[in-house]
């Protein structure tokens, strides 16, 4: 089953890199390098947000391990925990924003990444982080102004915060951070060299390409939603059924459709509250990245304790 799951992500990277270089070929031909922040947001909770819709599955999983029975227990932590992490946001952005870059660069790394990897040695761990910070510095490298405009967006303004990526950005540290990202995508690709690793290398010229050519927001929700959701698909898809793609992937789709629609309905409400105070497309950036940052930390600390609990 591994070698079908890497054999498909790796025909998975390049359809995207091909498909993006299209996509690209043609914003240069009719001039259009962004899209409206709304159809981002459209395609982040029709895709993006569907990988993360069988924690509840996995929640029930983790609480069978510890022998709880009362599974209303976890979706009151998970709750919690993203609620939680919406109010350090609010008092401590700056602060809350960094802890989420990171958080978020770790986990793009070894969910990209993971199923090529046969060892769990902590340095993997920090390959994973470093190579998963290309899709945080890229848009800092190509698109700066901008970057720091969607920082200032979700509320972040510590001028400490910004004189720091001010100095980053003019003694060039940037580039040498991309440089960093890359090579440990190559230490990655280079241990125990097979061709199916060929995926990691796809992957990191697409980010690249995507950052260069496209706005922030658009480039991440291409990267996102078509490169690292689907891809968590597909390996859920694999856990589901270990014989056929095609049948786990219809029963993905039947049972990630409740915390699917749950999720979209609250962040529906969220816009909607938002709007009331800010314009509309800024709107969309705050419930888009701070939401994300809701959902993605007790995702990840689920992912950590049954992986934890699987090693022993």
């Amino acid at each position: 089953m591994i070698n079908q799951i890497k054999s498909i992500n790796l025909s998975h990277s390049i359809i995207f890199f091909v498909s993006i270089s299209i996509f690209i070929l043609f914003s240069l031909k009719v001039g259009i390098f962004t899209l409206s922040p709304l159809i981002c947001l459209l395609l982040i909770l029709s895709i993006g947000i569907a990988h993360g819709s069988l924690d509840h599955l996995k929640g029930k999983k983790l609480f069978t391990i510890y022998k709880i029975n009362n599974i209303g227990i976890f979706y009151l932590i998970y709750l919690f925990i993203s609620l939680l992490i919406i109010s350090l946001w609010t008092i401590f952005p700056a602060s809350t924003l960094i802890f989420f870059l990171l958080v978020a660069s770790f986990h793009f790394g070894k969910e990209d990444s993971h199923f090529l990897i046969n060892s769990n040695l902590n340095l993997n761990k920090l390959l994973f982080l470093l190579k998963g910070l290309l899709i945080v510095v890229a848009p800092l490298h190509f698109h700066f102004n901008e970057t720091i405009r969607i920082f200032k967006l979700l509320l972040v303004v510590n001028e400490n915060f910004y004189l720091a990526l001010d100095f980053v950005e003019t003694n060039r540290l940037i580039p040498i951070l991309i440089i960093i990202s890359i090579i440990s995508a190559a230490t990655l690709f280079l241990t125990n060299y097979e061709i199916k690793k060929f995926t990691i290398f796809f992957d990191c010229l697409s980010v690249l390409i995507l950052n260069y050519f496209l706005s922030p927001l658009l480039a991440f929700t291409i990267y996102f939603c078509f490169l690292h959701s689907i891809r968590h698909i597909i390996n859920l898809a694999f856990e589901l059924n270990k014989n056929s793609l095609k049948k786990g992937f219809k029963i993905f789709l039947s049972k990630s459709m409740p915390l699917t629609i749950i999720t979209i309905i609250l962040y529906i409400i969220s816009l909607y509250l938002l709007s009331n105070y800010y314009e509309f497309d800024n709107a969309i950036f705050k419930v888009i990245f701070i939401g994300l940052a809701s959902l993605t930390f007790p995702h990840i600390l689920l992912e950590y304790f049954l992986e934890k609990h699987e090693n022993k």
